[in-house]
């Protein structure tokens, strides 16, 4: 849902590297034997899961013919993560995470196959469907930050968790690509049951992949403190560092209004575009495009500095994309729209992932990554709520390209922002080893050009 991030020296001295040699470090990551059957078992997982996102949209719409209700089932679906968020990360901190990850895909699988089970019995209804998103959304809350955290005991060097962070973000947009084109083309011919179905056994491969992992990491130990103070410490941490502060606050602002734009998509294919499942299923694909050419770039950096430039841009690319895709009526313009628009939302995220992980204490970091899950499962929902209501009254083009300019609005405050971030990231930086003299000038040159 993740670094001095620099190639080794051995690398990059050599002389005549080879083309594929000069890219090596894209994915070094996956050097590591833990992270490479993650890689494989999640892979798979995951194109099962996009395949549900996209049938559950198609069912409901399907049912209901409701902007609305698309907007209260993605409500239900993620506002349990926003409540149990904080009580998570704690939770995280206290228990053997693998074993955690284990059990959220066991119930997560169940929870597939269920919603296989009513859609192909001709049983499911809105409630059910509501029921049963919001019991993916209380697995999410610990699933999350159990994740995110499970990535440093996966990846044993700390140089290399940027990059797993960058292709972990890949391997989920790649099979946000291929799940809605596999689910359009399922949804057309047999029905959505098929994509739960399938998602459902997808998990097999996830779980397998986590219990024949050989995981070296201290025994959990024993807190003294409670729960409370627990949480207590990570907001005062959350809330007295500035940079973690206000990429949180940046990145909630795009998963309230820039996220929901996904729920929409339905009535864009359906309506506006007068299309089915398969015109859903480009819709879709184009917006993982655009995120998977994302995470590739955010694979290829050599190193975390220059990052929170990245998050300025994603946050205006997303603005601009989702304005102009309010204005398309025809699918050759928005699917390329939404091609921007994937790209600026999930290098958001992940750069967004990738600096708090970078800076945060690692006493604090499954209580931080609560927080993060907060404000991903929890600024999206409210979000979807939103839009849905707004599509409701003033129709989906008008309620995406609203949502569009708060987001040029956040790219804009954040730009003011960045000298001081930098001030207070430099030292952490630093302290950790991943700011060398050439990194200081160039933080130096791009301070001067924000003062231009």
């Amino acid at each position: 849902m993740s670094e001095r991030a620099t190639i080794p020296a051995t690398t990059t001295r050599n002389a005549t590297p080879s083309p594929l040699a000069k890219f090596s470090h894209a994915w070094r990551a996956l050097r590591h034997r833990n992270f490479q059957l993650y890689f494989v078992g999640q892979g798979i997982s995951l194109v099962g899961t996009w395949m549900t996102r996209l049938a559950t949209g198609w069912l409901v719409y399907r049912l209901t013919q409701s902007a609305l209700l698309l907007g209260v089932v993605s409500f239900s679906g993620q506002i349990l993560a926003f409540v149990f968020g904080p009580f998570a990360g704690v939770w995280v901190e206290r228990l053997e995470r693998r074993k955690l990850l284990v059990w959220t895909q066991v119930f997560a699988a169940i929870q597939s196959l269920a919603m296989a089970a009513l859609t192909l019995t001709h049983r499911i209804n809105l409630w059910e469907i509501i029921a049963l998103a919001a019991f993916q959304g209380l697995i999410n809350a610990f699933d999350m930050p159990g994740r995110q955290s499970f990535l440093v005991q996966m990846v044993e060097d700390p140089n290399d968790l940027g990059n797993a962070i960058a292709i972990n973000s890949s391997m989920a947009n790649g099979a946000r690509l291929i799940g809605p084109a596999v689910a359009g083309l399922l949804i057309a011919a047999v029905g959505e049951g098929w994509c739960f179905l399938l998602d459902g056994l997808s998990y097999i491969a996830v779980i397998a992949s986590l219990l024949v992992m050989h995981i070296h990491v201290a025994p959990v130990r024993r807190r003294a403190a409670g729960m409370l103070r627990e949480m207590r410490e990570g907001w005062d941490y959350v809330r007295n560092f500035r940079p973690i502060r206000t990429v949180l606050l940046l990145f909630s602002l795009l998963s309230l209004m820039g996220y929901p734009y996904m729920v929409l998509l339905p009535v864009f294919a359906a309506e506006l575009l007068h299309g089915n499942a398969r015109t859903l299923g480009m819709l879709s694909a184009a917006s993982g495009t655009g995120a998977l050419i994302s995470a590739l770039s955010l694979a290829a950096r050599k190193t975390v500095i220059g990052l929170e430039r990245m998050l300025q841009i994603a946050s205006a690319t997303l603005g601009c994309a989702l304005i102009a895709f309010g204005f398309s009526r025809v699918l050759w313009l928005s699917a390329p729209l939404l091609v921007f628009a994937g790209f600026g939302l999930i290098q958001g995220a992940s750069v967004s992932n990738t600096i708090v992980q970078s800076l945060v204490s690692e006493d604090k970091r499954a209580r931080v990554m609560g927080y993060y899950t907060m404000a991903f499962f929890g600024a999206a929902p409210l979000g979807s709520l939103l839009a849905g209501t707004l599509a409701h009254h003033i129709g989906a083009p008008h309620t995406v390209m609203l949502t569009g300019a708060f987001c040029l609005a956040g790219s804009l405050w954040f730009t003011f922002q960045l000298p001081k971030l930098r001030a207070e990231m430099q030292p952490v930086y630093r302290e950790k080893g991943f700011l060398a003299a050439t990194d200081d000038e160039q933080l130096v040159a791009e301070e001067r050009e924000l003062v231009v």
